[in-house]
């Protein structure tokens, strides 16, 4: 089966050929408008020459009453065509018919003395050019006048013209067929590099994420080879992270399971009731974490940058949110020991927020400040104006101070701190960071201000006026 052509091609082709095409039709009507026109020219000659021999056989009587006097050979001789049909009138000055076709209409508009005049009419059914003139009688201008009516049929000069046209427009014609195929080889020529960078493209694996050869690629389809190429890395790179997170995940999720497995084993060879509620208690904890981490990597996934057309921004008063949500860790906190304290600012702070998203990002930051802190110790959430365009969230606790060369890496998914004895995932603040980064958000982590504990700081936009 024929692969179609390329619509590149055809458009090139048709945009290249197609003017010519419209310029041989516009010429080819010129042409036999103009060749129409001298043929007319130069058979109406011949028609006034006829009217004239046609007047040379009228006679005067009586030296003023005119007389056709055309004998049969001299009419045959005038008036006898191969191709074409020949009818004359001649009429008086008094409107008298003094010989020729009776059927010959009469003149649509009469001639001017001295200025013949030629139209289109018809005889016989037949489409005739109609010479009418006056002309004299004899040499003397003060002799009678006669109407003289010469007709001929069309086909000498339709003939004529098409000839003409066909002389000037079958060389153009031959051109145009001769600039066809150089510009259809130019075309493929051209369009070449293009069919060798889509075989490139179609015989590649579709794992094969390398950037195509812009070698030879035209200069026109650089720039979007470029883009191809810039979208081919930023999709390996999106691999390459959906693969280390699924991995990690695997990872992460195969040891509660195994928990979960072994402590099953366990209580189903034990027959004394108390040993079997223990390993149930124990079964109660390990599912609880192994239900934490699927929310977590669930909630990783939900927040992960593409779901930006999925979020529903709305004006939030941050200082009344913020403290709404801290509320809810008050009975946590007292569990603890902690003195969960809230600082705000006496007006509102307005941004532009996903509400089921900054609860996650405030819980998370409020449960990891808790988790960490030291017995007794002190969490404080704070909102603040940072300047003209922004307002500061801030979460301090009284936890092991993170290591300077640590605090880049501390919001990488699963990652954990080497010595921490808390049970985590260390997918918390990667959700945090996705969450912010998802509303415009930077996200940074601090030395406490009394050189004991971590401060998060999370600077979000003001919503303008």
């Amino acid at each position: 089966m024929r692969k179609p052509e390329p619509r590149l091609r055809r458009k090139l082709l048709a945009w290249l050929l197609g003017p010519l095409v419209v310029l041989l039709v516009l010429d080819t009507g010129a042409a036999y408008w103009n060749s129409l026109r001298f043929s007319d020219l130069a058979y109406d000659r011949a028609l006034y020459e006829i009217g004239r021999e046609i007047v040379l056989h009228v006679k005067l009587d009586d030296g003023t009453r005119p007389r056709l006097d055309l004998s049969e050979a001299a009419s045959n001789i005038l008036l006898l065509d191969q191709e074409d049909l020949l009818f004359y009138r001649v009429v008086g000055e008094d409107g008298t018919t003094l010989g020729g076709d009776a059927e010959m209409p009469p003149p649509q508009r009469a001639a001017e003395p001295g200025k013949p005049r030629v139209y289109r009419d018809t005889v016989r059914g037949e489409p005739v050019r109609m010479l009418v003139a006056w002309m004299p009688v004899g040499a003397d201008a003060a002799t009678p006048k006669v109407l003289v009516q010469v007709a001929e049929t069309l086909h000498k000069r339709t003939r004529l013209a098409w000839e003409m046209v066909a002389n000037v427009v079958v060389p153009q014609l031959l051109l145009i067929v001769m600039a066809t195929a150089v510009v259809w080889f130019g075309v493929s020529r051209g369009l070449e590099p293009l069919q060798r960078l889509r075989r490139a493209v179609s015989d590649r694996s579709h794992l094969d994420l390398s950037p195509i050869d812009t070698h030879d690629v035209p200069g026109e389809v650089r720039p979007l080879v470029d883009e191809v190429n810039e979208l081919m890395a930023r999709l390996g790179r999106t691999f390459d992270f959906q693969s280390r997170f699924v991995a990690d995940a695997a990872h992460q999720l195969k040891t509660p399971v195994s928990g979960l497995k072994a402590q099953i084993e366990l209580a189903l060879r034990e027959n004394d009731a108390e040993r079997v509620r223990h390993s149930l208690a124990q079964l109660y904890i390990s599912a609880d974490r192994l239900s934490r981490l699927v929310r977590q990597l669930l909630s990783l996934a939900r927040n992960e940058p593409g779901a930006l057309d999925a979020m529903q921004l709305q004006p939030l008063d941050l200082n009344a949110y913020v403290l709404e949500v801290s509320m809810d860790w008050v009975p946590q906190a007292l569990k603890r020991d902690i003195d969960l304290g809230f600082e705000g600012v006496e007006h509102p702070l307005v941004i532009n927020a996903d509400r089921d998203r900054l609860r996650e990002l405030i819980n998370n930051l409020i449960d990891n400040a808790i988790r960490y802190s030291q017995p007794s110790g002190r969490v404080t959430v704070r909102v603040s104006q940072s300047d003209g365009d922004h307002c500061r969230l801030a979460i301090s606790d009284d936890g092991p101070s993170v290591p300077v060369e640590e605090r880049a890496r501390i919001f990488e998914r699963f990652h954990r701190l080497l010595g921490t004895q808390e049970d985590g995932s260390g997918l918390g603040l990667a959700i945090v960071s996705e969450i912010a980064t998802l509303h415009g958000a930077r996200i940074t982590l601090e030395e406490d201000i009394d050189g004991v504990g971590n401060t998060f700081s999370v600077f979000f936009p003001l919503r303008s006026a």
